[in-house]
């Protein structure tokens, strides 16, 4: 449509997808090495396509990163316009201020921040909680996750991969701890979502990011 800002697919974004798609494009690196050349003409040839824009949906999203707002009961208008969607602790799921599309391409500065230097194809979903808690010693504060939440939330992100085609991969779906690990980009000591109900304490984040696509996986048979 006219008026509208290009797409943009960096080499890590692809690498990413490449990875979520089932391609081995070496490290998430951000780097056009012969492993992620020949692992694009691998899914070009696969998925009979000719561009390596076609990989990713037309809606330019492709990412979906999982925060907590470290907020108490009840959204704040920042929460609002840091995220797309924010479920509640009683597993309520609201928008935001933006809807995903926003974050097609950041560019025209309008847009959920709600990842350092991540932002643009990713779509931004939090539970409201965890005000005032601590990693270490552990303590999950007055506002800790519920089994609610939890639940709502992989019922609200199984839609969202459905609607934008994304896979629910550790490379597509993820939690904002697991992405300076996984996709290489660097984040200020993000501990968020390194919890669950029934956890005694802090978790290794991409055991509880795979928990997390596990239920969402659940959702979507």
């Amino acid at each position: 449509m006219s008026g509208e800002l290009p797409m943009i697919y960096t080499t890590r974004d692809t690498q990413a997808q490449l990875a979520a798609l089932g391609y081995d494009p070496g490290p998430i690196d951000g780097r056009d090495g012969p492993k992620t050349r020949t692992a694009v003409a691998e899914a070009l040839k696969a998925q009979n396509i000719k561009r390596v824009e076609e990989l990713f949906h037309r809606s330019g999203l492709h990412r979906i990163i999982l925060h907590w707002t470290a907020g108490a009961d009840g959204l704040i208008e920042l929460e609002r316009q840091h995220y797309h969607l924010i479920v509640d602790r009683t597993g309520r799921t609201h928008a935001g201020t933006l809807k995903p599309e926003a974050n097609t391409n950041c560019r025209d500065g309008r847009y959920a921040a709600h990842t350092r230097a991540l932002n643009t194809g990713s779509i931004g979903v939090a539970l409201d909680a965890m005000a005032d808690a601590k990693q270490s010693p552990f303590d999950a504060g007055k506002y800790p996750i519920t089994h609610e939440q939890i639940q709502a939330l992989a019922e609200t992100v199984a839609d969202l991969c459905d609607t934008y085609q994304i896979p629910v991969s550790p490379y597509s779906v993820l939690t904002h701890a697991e992405v300076e690990p996984t996709l290489g980009v660097k984040q200020r000591s993000k501990w968020d979502i390194t919890w669950l109900p029934d956890m005694s304490g802090s978790g290794d984040p991409i055991d509880v990011g795979n928990k997390l696509r596990s239920l969402i996986a659940e959702v979507m048979l």
